[in-house]
């Protein structure tokens, strides 16, 4: 199966479950998908489901002191809502995706029709609700908070050995995450140990700099990135670690920076413009002759010398070959042309007219 879904992906995952509210849900997705569609780049954007019912246990369920808790009961949605929202993001155009906490959240997951699931940090190994995603047959994400080798290891092989695209997020499970606290050298580690994976970045540090991140990120070829999102509405304030519309404006431009600056892909040679070709071509030295010269005559090293500029149609050092025979005469200190040798650049049209296309 492809992973190109993966490929240069931005996941917009609406924090803390947009606390419950689908209207404000709803203004989320308006508002995000405006910005994504203006900087044109291919987003996902990514709910969290959990059956509450069952997530909990029933004697835990009036704690409101155990903040997880407490925070899931507060944000819990009908299955109805799920569906609207579900909707709200095709009809944005962007990507449908959802995390699901719950075996009963797959379900949701394929009765709503979402195209990408997420497996949190948390959930990494917990491999009865991996399992039941495995029958989804959906493309996964993974983030990798907190994980082992061994903790990723197997998951890339249980989805390897099912034929289910994967990708791989480095994440650090802190919210908001300080900058030294980014372990951005954890991408190359996952590149190099998972080659057939696209690797992401999933983040949470504080928005004053966020385009720093970014810029590394790319450099290091990670290609799905992650942030959570919220807005200033409602008399709810996004949390630190939660970028704003204007955020993820700068973010996404930061991406489009850093690739423009890392150029070609790392898998092939770049192809050098005819700006940098002018610049080297100056500083290639030409062939002259030392003495005159007769036609016939055969060229040594002692015959000629090589200095700046070179003109048009002359021969250069990178062309000059020992044992090549004069075709003309040539006097002391003229350049040597193109034409003046028994050369196969002599007779070869294309070659010939770059030479005379280079040069003063």
């Amino acid at each position: 199966m492809k992973d190109d879904i993966f490929q240069d992906l931005f996941v917009l995952e609406l924090a803390n479950n947009h606390w419950g509210d689908v209207e404000r849900g709803k203004k989320i997705i308006t508002d995000f998908s405006r910005i994504v569609r203006f900087n044109n780049v291919k987003t996902a954007i990514k709910l969290q489901f959990r059956d509450a019912e069952h997530f909990i246990h029933k004697d835990f369920k009036t704690r409101d002191d155990i903040r997880y808790i407490n925070k899931t009961l507060k944000t819990r949605m009908s299955y109805d809502n799920y569906g609207v929202l579900v909707e709200a993001i095709r009809k944005a155009g962007c990507i449908s995706m959802s995390t699901p906490f719950d075996e009963e959240s797959v379900d949701t997951c394929v009765n709503l029709g979402v195209q990408i699931i997420k497996i949190a940090s948390s959930d990494l190994n917990d491999w009865i609700l991996i399992e039941k995603i495995a029958t989804a047959r959906k493309p996964v994400i993974v983030s990798t908070g907190g994980s082992s080798v061994k903790d990723i290891d197997d998951l890339v092989t249980f989805f390897e050995n099912r034929n289910i695209p994967l990708a791989i997020n480095h994440c650090v499970s802190k919210y908001p995450s300080e900058k030294n606290e980014l372990e951005l050298n954890q991408i190359d580690f996952l590149k190099r140990r998972y080659p057939n994976h696209v690797i992401g970045f999933s983040t949470h540090e504080y928005n004053d700099d966020i385009e720093i991140p970014m810029y590394i990120a790319y450099a290091k070829g990670a290609r799905t990135f992650e942030r959570h999102i919220d807005i200033n509405w409602g008399g709810r304030t996004p949390s630190d670690y939660c970028s704003e519309p204007k955020d993820i404006d700068r973010w996404i431009k930061a991406y489009y920076k850093a690739k423009s600056i890392c150029g070609a892909p790392s898998e092939y040679k770049r192809i050098s413009d005819k700006k940098e070709m002018d610049y080297l071509d100056a500083l290639v030295r030409g062939v002259y002759a030392k003495r005159d010269m007769k036609a016939g005559e055969i060229l040594t090293d002692e015959d000629v010398y090589l200095a700046i500029p070179l003109q048009k149609g002359q021969i250069s050092c990178r062309e000059l070959m020992r044992g090549e025979v004069l075709l003309n005469d040539i006097k002391k200190d003229d350049m040597i042309k193109i034409d003046d040798i028994d050369s196969p650049y002599a007779f070869d049209g294309q070659l010939k007219e770059l030479i005379y296309a280079r040069g003063l």
